[in-house]
């Protein structure tokens, strides 16, 4: 099982697109721009501090890419990186995945982050011969939340203290969807 590098048009001048090295400069500018806001739910911001850090990350997910054991993508907006969404891991052997996205805070409540979602399920399970998808989430994260769940995701579980985040533990909600779900759901078609 390997992902690809296929670019996805969502619609709308919405686009998700391989990361390449050359993008390293913007999405490192898209981050600092935003890292008072994505810092209530994301980790790895205090590790992210210079372009090279970017750089770093978009290494690893090439790498990652060409194992097939993961993917990750540019969200663009009107030409332009507003975010990230992609497969954090791929486990062939099992055929299950974990999708992952974030979104800068002026693109927010645009509906954005659910349609490029729905469009990495849908490549999960048609391309990918994935069986079943996870999404965790902080359980405070309302707005994250509500991603699996406009798309029919089913809540599985919370999983105490799943991530540490700064200087406190948050629990996540693991969200799950299974091959048969969404074959038989009207977000298949």
């Amino acid at each position: 099982m390997s992902s690809s590098n296929y670019t996805f048009d969502i619609g709308d001048t919405i686009n998700l697109r391989p990361l390449n090295l050359d993008d390293a400069g913007e999405l490192f500018a898209v981050v600092d721009r935003n890292r008072s806001y994505l810092r209530k739910w994301l980790p790895w911001l205090d590790s992210n501090l210079r372009v090279e850090d970017t750089r770093s990350f978009i290494v690893s997910v090439v790498e990652r890419g060409r194992a097939g054991r993961g993917a990750v993508w540019g969200i663009e907006h009107a030409g332009a990186l507003c975010g990230v969404a992609g497969f954090n891991w791929i486990e062939p052997s099992n055929r299950i995945c974990e999708i992952g996205y974030w979104l800068s805070e002026t693109h927010q409540r645009r509906g954005i982050v659910t349609r490029c979602t729905a469009r990495l399920v849908r490549h999960a399970f048609e391309d990918l011969n994935v069986n079943r998808i996870t999404i965790p989430v902080a359980v405070e994260n309302v707005r994250s939340r509500a991603v699996p769940e406009r798309l029919g995701f089913r809540a599985e579980g919370v999983l105490r203290e799943a991530e540490w985040l700064y200087d406190h533990y948050v629990d996540h909600v693991l969200y799950a969807m299974v091959r048969s779900e969404w074959q038989n759901s009207s977000k298949a078609t």
